[in-house]
Protein backbone atom coordinates (compact mmCIF):
# COMPACT_ATOMS: atom_id res chain seq x y z
CA UNK A 1 0.00 0.00 0.00
CA UNK A 2 1.39 3.47 -0.84
CA UNK A 3 2.56 5.54 2.11
CA UNK A 4 1.44 9.16 2.01
CA UNK A 5 2.80 11.85 4.32
CA UNK A 6 1.74 15.43 3.94
CA UNK A 7 2.49 17.78 6.82
CA UNK A 8 4.02 15.09 9.00
CA UNK A 9 6.98 13.79 7.08
CA UNK A 10 7.12 16.04 4.04
CA UNK A 11 7.45 13.24 1.52
CA UNK A 12 5.00 11.01 -0.34
CA UNK A 13 5.49 7.57 -1.77
CA UNK A 14 3.03 6.84 -4.57
CA UNK A 15 3.50 3.35 -5.93
CA UNK A 16 7.14 3.45 -4.86
CA UNK A 17 7.96 6.82 -6.50
CA UNK A 18 9.42 9.45 -4.19
CA UNK A 19 7.80 12.87 -4.27
CA UNK A 20 9.13 15.58 -1.96
CA UNK A 21 6.41 17.97 -0.83
CA UNK A 22 6.83 21.70 -0.29
CA UNK A 23 4.23 22.14 2.42
CA UNK A 24 5.00 23.52 5.84
CA UNK A 25 5.99 20.76 8.22
CA UNK A 26 3.99 21.53 11.32
CA UNK A 27 4.86 18.65 13.60
CA UNK A 28 8.55 18.09 12.93
CA UNK A 29 10.73 19.21 15.82
CA UNK A 30 14.34 20.10 15.22
CA UNK A 31 16.39 18.86 18.20
CA UNK A 32 18.45 21.41 20.10
CA UNK A 33 21.95 20.80 21.38
CA UNK A 34 23.30 22.24 24.61
CA UNK A 35 26.43 24.39 24.30
CA UNK A 36 29.09 24.66 26.95
CA UNK A 37 27.91 28.15 28.00
CA UNK A 38 24.42 26.89 28.86
CA UNK A 39 22.75 28.15 25.69
CA UNK A 40 21.20 25.81 23.14
CA UNK A 41 21.45 25.71 19.35
CA UNK A 42 19.08 23.97 16.91
CA UNK A 43 20.95 21.01 15.46
CA UNK A 44 19.62 21.56 11.94
CA UNK A 45 19.74 25.07 10.48
CA UNK A 46 19.63 27.02 7.26
CA UNK A 47 22.74 28.37 5.52
CA UNK A 48 22.92 31.19 2.96
CA UNK A 49 26.47 30.91 1.59
CA UNK A 50 26.71 32.14 -2.03
CA UNK A 51 23.12 33.42 -1.98
CA UNK A 52 22.72 37.02 -3.25
CA UNK A 53 21.14 39.46 -0.83
CA UNK A 54 17.74 39.67 -2.54
CA UNK A 55 17.51 35.89 -2.90
CA UNK A 56 18.65 35.44 0.70
CA UNK A 57 15.60 37.30 1.91
CA UNK A 58 13.20 35.14 -0.11
CA UNK A 59 14.96 31.88 0.75
CA UNK A 60 15.26 32.70 4.45
CA UNK A 61 11.60 33.66 4.65
CA UNK A 62 10.72 30.30 3.11
CA UNK A 63 13.04 28.46 5.51
CA UNK A 64 11.46 30.18 8.50
CA UNK A 65 8.00 29.39 7.13
CA UNK A 66 8.93 25.71 6.85
CA UNK A 67 10.18 25.66 10.44
CA UNK A 68 13.92 26.35 10.53
CA UNK A 69 14.95 28.54 13.43
CA UNK A 70 18.75 28.57 13.05
CA UNK A 71 19.99 30.84 10.23
CA UNK A 72 23.71 31.03 9.44
CA UNK A 73 25.16 33.96 7.49
CA UNK A 74 28.46 35.87 7.39
CA UNK A 75 29.72 39.36 6.64
CA UNK A 76 31.54 38.21 3.51
CA UNK A 77 28.39 36.60 2.09
CA UNK A 78 27.00 40.08 1.46
CA UNK A 79 23.51 39.00 2.50
CA UNK A 80 23.19 39.95 6.16
CA UNK A 81 20.70 42.66 5.15
CA UNK A 82 18.56 40.16 3.26
CA UNK A 83 18.57 37.83 6.24
CA UNK A 84 17.63 40.75 8.48
CA UNK A 85 14.71 41.67 6.25
CA UNK A 86 13.53 38.07 6.30
CA UNK A 87 13.68 37.99 10.09
CA UNK A 88 11.65 41.19 10.32
CA UNK A 89 9.05 39.96 7.81
CA UNK A 90 8.71 36.44 9.19
CA UNK A 91 6.60 37.17 12.23
CA UNK A 92 8.61 34.58 14.17
CA UNK A 93 9.29 35.81 17.71
CA UNK A 94 12.91 36.84 18.15
CA UNK A 95 13.33 34.55 21.14
CA UNK A 96 12.51 31.57 18.92
CA UNK A 97 15.29 32.35 16.44
CA UNK A 98 18.99 31.53 16.55
CA UNK A 99 21.01 33.82 14.29
CA UNK A 100 24.70 33.30 13.48
CA UNK A 101 27.05 35.57 11.57
CA UNK A 102 30.81 35.59 11.10
CA UNK A 103 33.64 38.12 11.16
CA UNK A 104 35.52 38.37 7.86
CA UNK A 105 39.29 38.06 7.67
CA UNK A 106 40.09 41.68 6.77
CA UNK A 107 38.37 42.82 9.96
CA UNK A 108 40.41 40.70 12.36
CA UNK A 109 42.08 42.55 15.22
CA UNK A 110 40.64 43.86 18.48
CA UNK A 111 39.25 47.29 17.54
CA UNK A 112 38.38 46.36 13.98
CA UNK A 113 36.40 43.36 15.22
CA UNK A 114 34.24 45.56 17.43
CA UNK A 115 33.56 47.92 14.53
CA UNK A 116 32.75 45.09 12.12
CA UNK A 117 30.35 43.61 14.64
CA UNK A 118 28.41 46.87 14.76
CA UNK A 119 28.13 46.86 10.96
CA UNK A 120 26.81 43.31 10.92
CA UNK A 121 24.28 44.02 13.63
CA UNK A 122 22.98 47.07 11.79
CA UNK A 123 22.52 45.02 8.62
CA UNK A 124 20.78 42.21 10.51
CA UNK A 125 18.59 44.69 12.40
CA UNK A 126 19.29 42.96 15.71
CA UNK A 127 20.11 44.16 19.18
CA UNK A 128 21.62 40.87 20.32
CA UNK A 129 23.30 38.12 18.29
CA UNK A 130 22.97 34.46 19.22
CA UNK A 131 26.35 33.29 17.88
CA UNK A 132 29.37 35.13 16.45
CA UNK A 133 32.17 33.21 14.75
CA UNK A 134 35.70 34.05 13.57
CA UNK A 135 35.32 32.95 9.95
CA UNK A 136 38.92 31.74 9.35
CA UNK A 137 41.94 31.63 11.64
CA UNK A 138 44.35 33.00 8.98
CA UNK A 139 47.32 31.79 11.03
CA UNK A 140 50.03 33.61 9.06
CA UNK A 141 48.31 36.94 9.69
CA UNK A 142 48.32 36.08 13.42
CA UNK A 143 45.44 38.33 14.40
CA UNK A 144 43.05 35.66 15.61
CA UNK A 145 44.09 35.89 19.28
CA UNK A 146 43.33 39.61 19.51
CA UNK A 147 40.15 38.94 17.58
CA UNK A 148 39.13 36.29 20.11
CA UNK A 149 39.75 38.73 22.94
CA UNK A 150 37.35 41.15 21.24
CA UNK A 151 34.83 38.34 20.94
CA UNK A 152 35.13 37.75 24.68
CA UNK A 153 34.48 41.45 25.27
CA UNK A 154 31.33 41.28 23.14
CA UNK A 155 30.13 38.26 25.08
CA UNK A 156 30.80 39.97 28.40
CA UNK A 157 28.79 42.98 27.24
CA UNK A 158 25.79 40.79 26.49
CA UNK A 159 25.60 41.82 22.84
CA UNK A 160 26.46 38.26 21.81
CA UNK A 161 25.05 35.28 23.65
CA UNK A 162 27.63 32.76 22.44
CA UNK A 163 30.99 32.97 20.68
CA UNK A 164 32.83 30.43 18.57
CA UNK A 165 35.16 29.90 15.67
CA UNK A 166 35.16 28.51 12.16
CA UNK A 167 37.90 26.67 10.29
CA UNK A 168 40.24 26.44 13.29
CA UNK A 169 42.75 23.62 13.51
CA UNK A 170 44.29 22.27 16.71
CA UNK A 171 47.08 24.86 17.03
CA UNK A 172 44.79 27.89 16.72
CA UNK A 173 41.99 26.39 18.80
CA UNK A 174 44.21 25.42 21.71
CA UNK A 175 46.13 28.70 21.61
CA UNK A 176 43.05 30.87 22.11
CA UNK A 177 41.87 28.59 24.90
CA UNK A 178 45.24 28.51 26.64
CA UNK A 179 45.86 32.26 26.40
CA UNK A 180 42.38 33.56 27.24
CA UNK A 181 40.68 30.78 29.18
CA UNK A 182 37.62 31.32 26.96
CA UNK A 183 36.56 28.17 25.13
CA UNK A 184 34.58 28.42 21.87
CA UNK A 185 31.13 26.90 22.10
CA UNK A 186 31.39 25.71 18.50
CA UNK A 187 33.87 25.18 15.67
CA UNK A 188 32.32 25.31 12.20
CA UNK A 189 34.37 23.19 9.80
CA UNK A 190 33.94 21.42 6.48
CA UNK A 191 32.41 18.00 7.16
CA UNK A 192 30.63 15.57 4.84
CA UNK A 193 30.90 11.82 4.19
CA UNK A 194 34.00 12.27 2.01
CA UNK A 195 35.69 14.48 4.67
CA UNK A 196 34.53 13.23 8.04
CA UNK A 197 37.18 14.95 10.17
CA UNK A 198 36.99 12.43 13.01
CA UNK A 199 40.17 13.71 14.65
CA UNK A 200 39.03 17.33 14.59
CA UNK A 201 35.57 16.42 15.84
CA UNK A 202 37.14 14.48 18.69
CA UNK A 203 39.37 17.44 19.56
CA UNK A 204 36.40 19.79 19.57
CA UNK A 205 34.49 17.41 21.82
CA UNK A 206 37.42 17.16 24.23
CA UNK A 207 37.03 20.90 24.88
CA UNK A 208 33.25 20.74 25.08
CA UNK A 209 33.11 22.51 21.72
CA UNK A 210 30.42 21.47 19.27
CA UNK A 211 31.24 20.67 15.66
CA UNK A 212 29.12 22.44 13.06
CA UNK A 213 29.37 21.21 9.47
CA UNK A 214 29.63 23.55 6.54
CA UNK A 215 29.35 22.19 3.00
CA UNK A 216 27.49 19.28 4.63
CA UNK A 217 26.18 17.94 1.32
CA UNK A 218 29.47 18.18 -0.54
CA UNK A 219 28.93 21.48 -2.37
CA UNK A 220 27.12 19.89 -5.29
CA UNK A 221 30.28 18.10 -6.42
CA UNK A 222 28.75 14.65 -6.89
CA UNK A 223 28.58 13.36 -3.31
CA UNK A 224 24.82 12.88 -3.51
CA UNK A 225 25.26 10.60 -6.52
CA UNK A 226 27.43 8.19 -4.55
CA UNK A 227 25.92 4.70 -4.98
CA UNK A 228 26.29 3.87 -1.29
CA UNK A 229 24.25 6.93 -0.32
CA UNK A 230 21.64 6.42 -3.01
CA UNK A 231 21.19 2.78 -1.99
CA UNK A 232 20.75 3.74 1.66
CA UNK A 233 18.29 6.41 0.58
CA UNK A 234 16.27 3.90 -1.40
CA UNK A 235 16.05 1.59 1.61
CA UNK A 236 14.67 4.42 3.74
CA UNK A 237 12.34 5.92 1.13
CA UNK A 238 14.38 9.11 1.40
CA UNK A 239 16.70 11.20 -0.72
CA UNK A 240 20.48 11.04 -0.60
CA UNK A 241 20.55 14.56 0.85
CA UNK A 242 18.25 13.49 3.67
CA UNK A 243 20.47 10.49 4.37
CA UNK A 244 23.58 12.67 4.59
CA UNK A 245 21.86 15.17 6.87
CA UNK A 246 20.54 12.35 9.05
CA UNK A 247 24.12 11.05 9.28
CA UNK A 248 25.32 14.45 10.48
CA UNK A 249 22.60 14.59 13.10
CA UNK A 250 23.24 11.07 14.36
CA UNK A 251 26.99 11.58 14.79
CA UNK A 252 26.31 14.77 16.73
CA UNK A 253 27.09 17.56 14.25
CA UNK A 254 25.16 20.78 14.00
CA UNK A 255 24.43 21.13 10.29
CA UNK A 256 23.45 24.07 8.04
CA UNK A 257 22.46 22.98 4.51
CA UNK A 258 21.85 25.69 1.94
CA UNK A 259 19.22 25.88 -0.79
CA UNK A 260 17.15 28.54 -2.52
CA UNK A 261 14.67 25.99 -3.91
CA UNK A 262 11.49 25.62 -1.80
CA UNK A 263 11.22 21.86 -2.38
CA UNK A 264 14.85 21.33 -1.32
CA UNK A 265 14.44 23.57 1.71
CA UNK A 266 11.52 21.40 2.85
CA UNK A 267 13.31 18.19 1.89
CA UNK A 268 16.34 19.07 4.00
CA UNK A 269 14.14 20.02 6.93
CA UNK A 270 12.54 16.58 6.86
CA UNK A 271 15.88 14.82 7.29
CA UNK A 272 14.98 14.58 10.97
CA UNK A 273 12.44 11.89 10.04
CA UNK A 274 15.21 9.57 8.77
CA UNK A 275 16.86 7.22 11.27
CA UNK A 276 19.92 5.37 10.02
CA UNK A 277 20.86 1.90 11.22
CA UNK A 278 24.27 0.96 12.59
CA UNK A 279 24.93 -0.79 9.28
CA UNK A 280 24.07 2.41 7.39
CA UNK A 281 26.43 4.40 9.59
CA UNK A 282 29.23 1.88 9.01
CA UNK A 283 28.76 2.13 5.24
CA UNK A 284 28.92 5.92 5.37
CA UNK A 285 31.97 5.86 7.62
CA UNK A 286 33.78 3.86 4.94
CA UNK A 287 33.27 6.68 2.39
CA UNK A 288 35.79 9.00 4.06
CA UNK A 289 38.56 9.71 1.53
CA UNK A 290 39.82 13.13 2.65
CA UNK A 291 38.26 15.08 -0.21
CA UNK A 292 38.17 18.76 0.69
CA UNK A 293 35.96 21.06 -1.40
CA UNK A 294 36.73 24.29 0.45
CA UNK A 295 39.91 25.98 1.58
CA UNK A 296 42.47 24.37 3.86
CA UNK A 297 42.41 26.24 7.19
CA UNK A 298 46.17 25.82 7.54
CA UNK A 299 46.87 27.93 4.45
CA UNK A 300 43.66 29.83 3.63
CA UNK A 301 43.95 33.60 4.05
CA UNK A 302 41.05 34.70 1.88
CA UNK A 303 40.83 38.46 1.47
CA UNK A 304 44.39 38.98 2.69
CA UNK A 305 46.56 39.14 -0.45
CA UNK A 306 49.71 39.78 1.56
CA UNK A 307 49.24 36.31 3.05
CA UNK A 308 48.09 34.59 -0.13
CA UNK A 309 47.82 30.80 -0.14
CA UNK A 310 51.07 29.06 -1.04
Amino acid sequence: MPVVRDRTGGRCLHGGALVVTVTVVTDTTIPSVAMRDGNEIPQLGFGVWQVPDDQAQVATEEALRVGYRLVDTAAVYGNESGVGRAIAASGVPREDLFITTKLWNVDQGYDSTLKAFDVSMEKLGLETLDLYLIHWACPRADRYLDTWKAFATLAESGRVRSIGVSNFHRTELERIIDETGVVPVLNQIEVHPYLQQAEMRELNASHGTLTEAWSPLGSGKGLLDDPVLTQIAERHGATAAQVVLAWHLQIGNVVIPKSVTPSRIAENFNATSVTLSDADLEQIAALDNGTRYGGDPSTAHFGLPEFADT
